[in-house]
């Protein structure tokens, strides 16, 4: 099997897996909204470019962090999202779910004033989270 077969092979899979977390934190939002008696859960992402592992108190860092710490132990991390090197992919897998390659969007940042970006019929987190019950919804990704 050639290497561009397998890789093609891997990638594929890796969408899949992509989609269906994506799917899942959907669902993890309506169920988390229907047992809370119409009460909307508070969902905060926090994404930080180039953070290590350890660079956080709730991993064991010397590092001090009493907030994210006390956010972390109140609520679900999301601990296997890999952020590539730049903001710009990071942000489009995390709000489409996808592997940014799809949007030619892996390898820089938008700069200001650019013409492209994702497509704007794309459904992103913002409307899943709302679609799931969630009223108002703040985004800020800069």
């Amino acid at each position: 099997m050639s290497s561009y077969v397998r890789m093609t092979i891997r990638h594929s899979a890796l969408r899949k897996l992509s989609q269906v977390f994506f799917a899942l934190l959907v669902f993890a939002s309506l169920q988390m909204n229907l047992a809370g008696a119409n009460k909307s859960p508070n969902v905060l992402f926090i994404v930080a470019d180039d953070l290590g592992w350890k660079d956080v108190g709730f991993h064991g860092s010397d590092i001090r962090t009493p907030n994210l710490d006390k956010l972390a132990s109140g609520g679900a991390k999301l601990e296997q999202f890999y952020a590539l090197p730049m903001c710009t992919p990071t942000r489009a897998a995390l709000m489409t779910g996808r592997y940014p390659l799809r949007y030619g969007l892996q390898t820089g940042v938008i700069p200001t004033g650019a013409t492209y970006g994702l497509p704007t019929d794309e459904w992103l987190l913002p409307q899943a989270l709302k679609e799931a019950g969630c009223a108002r919804t703040r985004w800020s990704c800069s």
